[in-house]
């Protein structure tokens, strides 16, 4: 477990300077995923707080979705792609086995001299990537521009059983993303906290496709390369885990809770949120939510909230923002942010 504040190697803090996000057209209701799943809309709306959800267009994989979110996000935070030297891609849905998706987007975006790769820890992929980028900025390691940008973007809609009714109905499609770079004193990123399971891996899986057992006829036959959770150990593992993490987290940096004005988490499933959210001990925290329009979007679900949540205005200068992830492997991740009302840099 890592618990270190995030800073550059001149003092300066790194934080966000702009956000963006991109949905795919196709809305994709609770009755129609209900048909499929053998369930009713009523029980998904019950089970997860779900009412509805985007699917990618045939013509679209994640780095199209990821595109377009970077594109937003660099015209909010004014940045061009050439001030780039990081692109991060947290995705557990690439384009292709390999080359990397953030390779992809960096060529459409005309990133040409950013260092581009993809970060997988499934549903926590976006506070890693955040985390590993603002080192990176920090660090300064040989980078030619002091910006990066980081996104999250996932189809699932790809991935999933239609008939399996423990995953079908929680899914949708998206991309967030931001632009790291220095900000003023007192703000940014100013700690983290990062951990893995893996002890617990099968809990969230897709089993096939990979080393492990390659694609075969067999494979498609097993179902392999669909996306498979335990679900009600996976709600175990939050219950238990996010509110102990969230703890050593502010401990770790002696904030208090009360301190925290902003709870941006991954929006898994809606009834599990509201399980949980007692339990972090978060007594003036505003919690942002997209999950009843959006579902489970993987990796893209905290920069999808965080887009919306500040394009609503509602983030003011200096409050405190608590992002906090949690999925496969298993992996939490949980980052304390200072938000700069102006986000654009000192």
């Amino acid at each position: 477990m890592t618990e270190q504040p995030v800073r550059t190697s001149g003092g300066r803090p790194i934080g966000i300077l702009g956000t963006g996000s991109y949905l795919p057209a196709e809305t994709v209701s609770n009755e129609l995923v209900a048909e499929r799943a053998g369930v009713t809309p009523d029980w998904i709306s019950a089970k997860t707080g779900i009412h509805c959800r985007r699917y990618a267009a045939d013509h679209e994989a994640t780095s199209d979705l990821a595109v377009e979110a970077a594109r937003a996000a660099l015209a909010d935070a004014g940045i061009g792609a050439d001030q780039l030297g990081w692109i991060v891609v947290a995705t557990s849905t690439p384009d292709h086995p390999q080359p990397a998706t953030a390779c992809l987007v960096q060529h459409r975006i005309g990133a040409t001299g950013a260092a581009a790769f993809d970060l997988n820890a499934v549903c926590s992929g976006f506070v890693f990537a955040l985390v590993t980028a603002a080192g990176l900025l920090s660090a300064g390691s040989g980078a030619p521009a002091p910006y990066a940008l980081v996104i999250g973007a996932d189809v699932y809609s790809r991935i999933i059983d239609r008939t399996d009714r423990r995953t079908a109905v929680l899914f949708g499609d998206g991309a967030g993303a931001v632009v790291l770079g220095p900000v003023r004193p007192g703000y940014g990123l100013s700690g983290s906290l990062l951990t893995s399971d893996g002890a617990l891996h099968e809990l969230i899986e897709v089993a096939a496709g990979g080393s492990r057992a390659p694609a075969s006829e067999k494979t498609l036959a097993d179902g392999g390369h669909y996306f498979r959770m335990r679900g009600r150990a996976v709600s175990e593992y939050v219950l238990a885990e996010l509110p102990r993490a969230i703890g050593r987290l502010l401990a770790a940096h002696r904030t208090d809770p009360a301190r925290v004005d902003h709870f941006i988490p991954h929006q898994a499933n809606g009834v599990l949120l509201a399980k949980v959210l007692p339990e972090l001990g978060l007594p003036r925290a505003r919690t942002h939510l997209t999950v009843a329009e959006h579902g489970n979007t993987s990796a893209a679900s905290i920069p999808l909230a965080l887009d919306d949540a500040r394009r609503q205005g509602v983030f003011g200068d200096g409050e405190l923002l608590l992002l906090a992830g949690f999925g496969g492997g298993m992996s939490l991740g949980a980052a304390l942010v200072t938000w700069q009302d102006d986000h654009r840099g000192p």
